[in-house]
């Protein structure tokens, strides 16, 4: 019996893109970070920002002072708004990664059993192939010794 064609190549292929989609992941992953990180840097900056301003406020300030510093605070209200909304997105990026690495690794696990079973059939017909031909073999080598010896009777 011929063996069957290798999937090697099939399997290369479906390793190659489970291995691209856990990079694609992590990508993703460092991107949260970061975003998270500037998130957090945001958010300090803010509250710093606050402390400050409470500290000088105690003193008195001019109207125009208080308007320019309401105006900054809403800016960076604004950023840190726009941060979440960033890290949302990444977040959600991150999920679609991680589903795309599922897949691929199920891919790949069907291509190996795929290709175990396969084999597993082949070797299977090959061993029945081998007990057909002992079976022939020891068949006529007792025919042979039956017409050698004629007269004795099998037991």
């Amino acid at each position: 019996m011929k063996k069957p064609a290798s999937l090697d190549v099939v399997i290369e292929v479906s390793t190659r893109r489970r291995d691209n989609a856990l990079q694609a992941l992590g990508q993703a992953q460092r991107e949260l970070q970061q975003a998270e990180l500037q998130l957090l840097q945001l958010q300090n900056y803010e509250q710093e920002s606050q402390t400050r301003w409470g500290q000088r406020a105690a003193q008195g300030v001019a109207p125009t002072l208080l308007f320019h510093h309401q105006t900054f605070m809403s800016k960076i209200d604004h950023a840190v708004h726009f941060q979440r909304g960033v890290i949302q997105r990444m977040q959600l990026n991150v999920q679609h990664c991680q589903q795309q690495v599922m897949l691929a690794e199920r891919e790949l696990a069907s291509m190996n059993k795929f290709a175990e079973r396969r084999h597993t059939a082949w070797q299977k017909q090959l061993d029945r192939q081998e007990q057909k031909a002992n079976d022939e073999m020891a068949a006529n080598l007792h025919r042979a010794q039956q017409a050698q010896h004629p007269t004795r009777h099998p037991a």
